[in-house]
């Protein structure tokens, strides 16, 4: 059990996992190198040790340990108790769900490992907006997809941005990176998938008539927003499927976009 420790020196080494969180490039340097990643919020933290991460040390003002009584009566690491502002001095802005865990990473499968057992996998390529990640890894575990392939400039989906906004959904699907793009998609064709390229382009084929579920295994590959998949991506597909627009609208949020799609990938469009 660990006993809460009160810390008041923003300077205190004990709190290095947490420090500057809002600078964006320094947690990308420093989370993956030093195997690290920031749970935020009771739920998020109590999602992350379900999943089997184990917790390197928690962060949390005094209000919130009556909630996180039974996390810290089961935590080995120690447990830092902070007055608010002190917190954010120390990670750079207001910590308003009052919890912060820094949690182990786990090594990642191999893509091929994935594909192994799954039937429905999301390949994403340089999507890196950390909200559009953890919206996709939402729907992508409520909408039944078994595993996510990443690009390999993909944005890292254990981010404390892409962690939130998935509500946690980041520990419930697999994901591994390809290593080789695109190349790295013949062995996802050789698993026996049909890859298919998620475009707005007026070449594409419309999901309702492509029918991904009836497929056996399928892979759809989405693009970052705006610019979308490359070119090189598009002609390594077996085909561009696209979602039907009214309105003049030409194209959605990729999150949104995604959404779409799994369900589609899932059950198909209900009947009216």
């Amino acid at each position: 059990m660990a006993e809460p420790i009160t810390v008041e020196d923003p300077d205190d080494p004990r709190l290095h996992d947490y420090t500057g969180l809002t600078d964006v490039e320094l947690r990308r340097r420093r989370e993956p190198a030093e195997g690290l990643f920031i749970a935020e919020g009771e739920k998020v933290i109590r999602r992350a040790g379900e999943a089997g991460y184990a917790m390197r040390s928690m962060l949390l003002s005094a209000k919130w340990i009556d909630a996180m009584r039974d996390v810290i009566d089961r935590a080995t690491a120690p447990v830092y108790v902070v007055d608010p502002a002190l917190a954010e001095k120390v990670t750079g802005y207001h910590v308003h769900r009052g919890a912060l865990a820094s949690m182990q990473r786990k090594p990642l499968p191999s893509a091929d490992e994935l594909l192994r057992t799954a039937r429905r996998v999301v390949i994403m390529e340089s999507v890196n907006d950390h909200t559009n990640i953890g919206a996709i890894f939402r729907s992508a575990a409520a909408l039944g997809m078994d595993a996510v392939l990443l690009s390999p400039d993909c944005a890292d989906p254990l981010y404390r941005r892409s962690v939130k906004v998935s509500m946690g959904a980041v520990f419930s699907v697999p994901y591994g990176r390809v290593e080789t793009w695109p190349r790295g998609l013949d062995a996802v064709r050789g698993a026996g998938f049909t890859v298919l390229a998620l475009t707005p382009d007026a070449r594409a084929r419309s999901l309702d008539e492509v029918a991904p579920h009836r497929m056996d295994r399928v892979a759809l590959m989405l693009g970052a927003e705006g610019e979308g998949l490359s070119g090189r991506a598009l002609d390594a597909a077996d085909t561009w499927v696209r979602i039907p627009m009214s309105h003049g609208v030409d194209s959605l949020n990729v999150g949104a976009a995604a959404a779409v799609a799994f369900y589609a990938v899932a059950t198909g469009r209900p009947e009216a």
